[in-house]
């Protein structure tokens, strides 16, 4: 649940920022991704030991499972229904990958 507000925060702050409704979905998930799949690592590594228990191990798996399964949701499903309810269209990617040629020319320099 948490990383769900903090990637829907961080959306909100990326187009506060001046990035278009659809470039700030797709950068902010990029951006978030790092930390929210290892924060839910660590998380399910953190169960296994339970999974020898006779009385937790049941739990212990599908723990691991719902917050393997709750990290894709916040993903892959969150971005897409954010874009649904809001009715965030794909822009034309021409003009963008123009403007992103010109705010940083050395990624896009050739190479000698």
């Amino acid at each position: 649940m948490r990383n769900t507000l903090i990637l829907v925060d961080q959306i909100h702050h990326d187009m506060a920022a001046g990035l278009s409704d659809y470039d700030a979905i797709i950068e902010s998930t990029v951006r978030r991704a790092r930390p929210v799949i290892l924060t839910a690592v660590a998380a399910m590594l953190a169960f296994i030991p339970l999974t020898h228990s006779v009385f937790w191990g049941a739990l212990a798996y599908v723990l691991i499972g719902g917050v393997g399964m709750g990290t894709l949701l916040t993903l892959l499903f969150l971005p897409a229904l954010y874009a649904l309810w809001f009715r965030v269209k794909r822009e034309h990617r021409t003009a963008a990958v123009a403007d992103k040629v010109q705010a940083h020319p050395h990624l896009h320099q050739p190479a000698e």
